[in-house]
């Protein structure tokens, strides 16, 4: 596994979530309206597949390039089929 350059500012994204996450009870425990939860759920969502994506790219860019350069195409294709098929979902 290579060192992933942009640890840091997925960690700083990860706590926004989790903030994100804390006000989505907050605002459930008090009975906001739905459509203000629902929007607040789909921006968790579109934070958490930025998030993915940042993770997609590093993978396929060093550690699928380094399987294939060892030979382990195999691998690196079983891999990239599984994340899609997850992200597909």
């Amino acid at each position: 596994m290579t060192k992933n350059p942009h640890k840091g500012k997925l960690i700083r994204r990860l706590k926004i979530i989790e903030g994100q996450i804390r006000g989505l009870q907050d605002m459930i425990e008090k009975d906001r309206y739905c459509i203000d939860i629902i929007t607040q759920t789909s921006a968790v969502k579109r934070a958490l597949s930025g998030i993915e994506d940042t993770l997609m790219e590093h993978h396929l860019s060093t550690c699928a390039v380094d399987q294939t350069h060892q030979g382990k195409e195999s691998k690196t294709k079983a891999e990239i089929l599984k994340v899609y098929r997850l992200k597909r979902k």
